[in-house]
């Protein structure tokens, strides 16, 4: 069946329930802002004398029923102006659609997607926040914990643990600005501008705005339910595509581990984080990192399904218009709350990360950093040496700390002469500076970057992030605040046409 066709208003509302003060909050889907943007519509029209006051009541009354009957077990809930006003009429007449005056159905399903939008990125700001802290906490636990890093699949360095998860840190706080700016872009009104060039009704755009929670009503009345809908999916499509490129790096690098006999990382066994293979007793398969990864890439296949929508069509067109992305933020809520039992359950031992770290040689590098800082060695010749250690040790299988020291001035003494005849052929690090050099733990402590891994460093971008995860909890708190607000200003306001 097609999905679109078969998403509920119930799960819509699950979704949502994150934006609403109480819990009690009603369902935040279409019906539900079409009612919220007709009840403005009276206020506003019959309070500048656009509608007569005693019909006023009577609409009011009207809208007041109709949801009352949406909110019935089982009740329909009618999710277009077209469907809405039969209803409206059935409680009023004919005199209900006074009310559409100066309105479209495009302008209105253009307002109520938007909100809904809103909605969902206020949620999945919420959920990303939440995921930045639990990184956050792993990370504190783990300043100390010395690792191998990888590039081109391939071990690399040795790195901190917490400064590996600080990248992925770094990479959502950016998905979470991206967040807040779309916010920021589509939070304006498209409410009074009709199909596309306005109306003779004078309208006053500004309260329905203010009404419904919006910064701003749209300043073009034909980019209002034109242009912007598709540009507000566009971007929302591209926001949540790299969250979930970065969730689904984050599940490889660790299920790359399960490939091992003995991997460092792995998820805690048991529940519905591990299953046993039906043929294989040894395998414990890490099923919710594949579960994750399977719904990150669903976020990822969706979102550019709502670009190819929105591609190679004239304006005007509904393709990439209406519901289409409700199941793509539905995804990547589900997506974040995986990933985050995912965090929740992952093991990590730094004695046997220690160990795979060395039992190859991830720290050769520094020997040559070494030479050219302490010795003023070029790095190039420094590299070189590194490099025919490294061969050396793998034609025999030595570990880097079992080195033998000769073995290492003897090839010194060798690149020297071939490489760079006017140096001195004798290893200038004794052997004790020798073996330091390639103790991975050494290395980490001695880090002089800005933005390293060294202990001091961590604990200042501990710090920073903190501040930025709370800031972004409270900008996210603030904008449902706003929309709360400005909602019980108008049922305030509506409640006066009740009586």
């Amino acid at each position: 069946m097609n999905k679109l066709k078969t998403f509920s208003t119930t799960a819509l509302a699950a979704a949502l329930s994150l934006v609403s003060v109480s819990e009690a909050a009603p369902q935040r889907d279409q019906f539900y802002w079409l009612t919220e943007m007709n009840k403005a519509s009276v206020v506003i029209n019959a309070d500048e004398n656009l509608l007569d006051k005693d019909l006023a009541k009577r609409i009011a009354k009207g809208i007041s029923e109709v949801a009352a009957d949406a909110a019935k077990p089982g009740a329909k809930r009618p999710n277009k102006v077209i469907a809405y006003e039969p209803e409206l009429i059935k409680k009023v007449g004919m005199d209900a659609t006074m009310l559409h005056i100066g309105r479209s159905s495009q302008d209105m399903h253009a307002s109520y997607n938007t909100m809904i939008l809103r909605d969902y990125i206020l949620s999945i700001s919420e959920a990303l926040a939440k995921t930045m802290q639990l990184l956050q906490d792993i990370a504190e636990r783990n300043i100390d914990t010395v690792v191998p890093n990888y590039t081109n699949g391939v071990a690399a360095q040795p790195n901190s643990y917490a400064h590996y998860l600080f990248g992925y840190l770094a990479s959502f706080e950016r998905d979470q600005h991206k967040l807040k700016e779309c916010y920021e872009r589509i939070n304006y009104s498209p409410m009074g501008t009709t199909v596309l060039n306005g109306t003779s009704w004078p309208l006053n755009r500004q309260r329905m705005s203010d009404y419904l929670g919006f910064k701003a009503p749209v300043l073009n009345a034909y980019d209002a339910a034109q242009t912007k809908p598709i540009d507000e999916l566009i971007e929302i499509s591209n926001v949540v595509t790299g969250i979930a490129l970065h969730v689904g790096t984050f599940i490889q690098d660790v299920m790359t581990q399960y490939a091992q006999p003995r991997p460092w990382i792995i998820l805690q066994e048991g529940g519905d984080n591990t299953y046993v293979s039906s043929a294989m007793p040894q395998k414990r398969n890490p099923g919710l990192l594949i579960n994750t990864r399977k719904a990150a890439s669903t976020v990822f296949g969706d979102a550019q399904t709502m670009l190819i929508r929105a591609h190679n069509i004239a304006p005007g067109f509904s393709d990439p218009k209406g519901a289409s992305y409700w199941p793509t933020m539905e995804q990547t809520l589900a997506m974040l709350k995986s990933f985050d039992k995912c965090l929740t359950a992952l093991r990590i031992n730094p004695k046997r990360a220690l160990e795979e770290l060395n039992l190859d040689w991830t720290a050769s590098q520094e020997v040559a950093d070494v030479l050219m800082r302490e010795y003023k060695l070029p790095f190039r010749v420094g590299h070189h040496f590194a490099s025919q250690v490294v061969g050396y040790a793998r034609t025999h299988d030595i570990k880097p700390l079992d080195f033998p020291y000769a073995e290492a001035k003897r090839i010194y003494s060798e690149v020297i002469k071939s490489e760079y005849p006017t140096g001195n052929p004798n290893l200038p690090m004794s052997e004790e500076q020798f073996k330091a050099t390639l103790n991975p733990i050494e290395i980490i402590k001695n880090r002089k970057t800005a933005g390293g891994p060294q202990p001091a460093e961590m604990r200042k971008q501990l710090d920073i992030m903190e501040v930025s995860i709370k800031n972004q909890e409270k900008w996210t708190q603030e904008q449902k605040q706003k929309i709360n607000d400005a909602l019980a200003k108008l049922d305030k306001d509506f409640a006066e046409y009740l009586k």
